[in-house]
């Protein structure tokens, strides 16, 4: 009888010990369903669980600019049952954008990876007659009243990007914020603003349909899907680099070997050559990064954008 007891109970022991081992990961991404971070959340889940060996399930918590989602995973387990893919914006920007955030980006998380990078692609409605950005700044120069340029919101990469081009290429135009990157680019399909910064994922479907016209990468470098489209340095206007880069970041106090296991196993799933083909037709570019590049990424991005907010005085709405 004993004997039996004993069984059952370590019986039971183990199926708790695999029930806890195949207990999902929650991947919290900060948008709604169907948008470029949560594409890219969901291309990632389905290889990273082969690689941590247990399941892992994206849980969207969108709201206030990724705030939310922040908030959220800064108060996890530190466990590495929970993660966040986190846009520039959450950990980067904010910081210089709200005086009362839920959280401290600079001490809340632990780096994991970055995941990819994003391209800026400055697009307008087909039936504008510039042929690049150089045209459509001279143009606006010209015109009676500044062409709208609309962003997906006060302090947004979008915003921030067309702050530094009209810095750069003494543009005349005018900033109009959206409450999101969907319902700027409607208006740019319906040639209701003239044009719109955003990055090359949320907006290479259109440019392959011919429903958009690209005038040029805020990038270092011309993009794989539009080699045609030129950066807007080697159209003169020098300076406007934009990189809304997603990242994989812990709970702070997840153990270095945690966030280790994690790294190699981003590293693995960003090599498998049908995440990369999934990604890169998709316009993202997959970067895997150390977690020390990525925490100096955040803290470089951090001052930029900060002292871009600062010096035009940029308050959220």
């Amino acid at each position: 009888m004993i004997k039996r007891m004993l069984c059952a109970g370590l019986l039971g022991l183990a199926l708790v010990g695999a029930a806890r081992a195949e207990a999902p990961v929650r991947l919290v991404v900060a948008f709604t369903p169907g948008g470029p971070v949560d594409l890219v959340g969901r291309v990632l889940a389905e290889q990273l669980g082969k690689q941590l060996d247990r399941p892992v399930i994206v849980e969207n918590r969108p709201g206030a600019n990724g705030n939310i989602g922040a908030a959220y995973v800064a108060k996890a387990p530190a466990d590495g049952s929970v993660l966040f893919l986190t846009s520039v914006g959450a950990v980067s920007i904010s910081p210089a954008l709200y005086r009362d955030l839920p959280y401290d980006p600079a001490h809340d998380f632990a780096p994991v990876s970055r995941v990819v990078n994003n391209a800026t692609v400055f697009v307008v409605n087909p039936s504008n007659p510039a042929t690049d950005a150089t045209d459509f700044v001279r143009r606006s120069q010209a015109a009676a009243q500044p062409p709208a340029i609309g962003s997906s919101g006060v302090g947004s990469i979008p915003h921030l990007t067309l702050e530094m081009f009209k810095d750069a290429s003494r543009a005349n135009v005018l900033h109009v914020p959206y409450k999101g990157a969907s319902q700027v680019i409607n208006d740019v399909l319906g040639n209701q603003v003239a044009g719109f910064f955003g990055d090359v994922p949320g907006l290479i479907g259109h440019l392959q349909a011919g429903k958009l016209k690209a005038l040029g990468i805020a990038a270092p470098t011309r993009h794989p899907l539009l080699p045609q489209v030129q950066t807007l340095a080697e159209q003169g206007i020098a300076g406007v680099e934009s990189n809304n880069w997603y990242g994989l970041v812990a709970p702070a106090g997840t153990p270095p070997e945690t966030v280790e296991r994690l790294n190699a196993a981003v590293r693995t799933a960003l090599q498998d050559a049908g995440v990369r083909d999934k990604l890169e037709r998709f316009g993202a570019q997959p970067a895997p990064s150390s977690p020390q590049e990525l925490a100096a990424l955040i803290a470089s991005d951090r001052a930029k954008w900060s002292t871009l907010i600062e010096r035009k005085l940029i308050r959220p709405e």
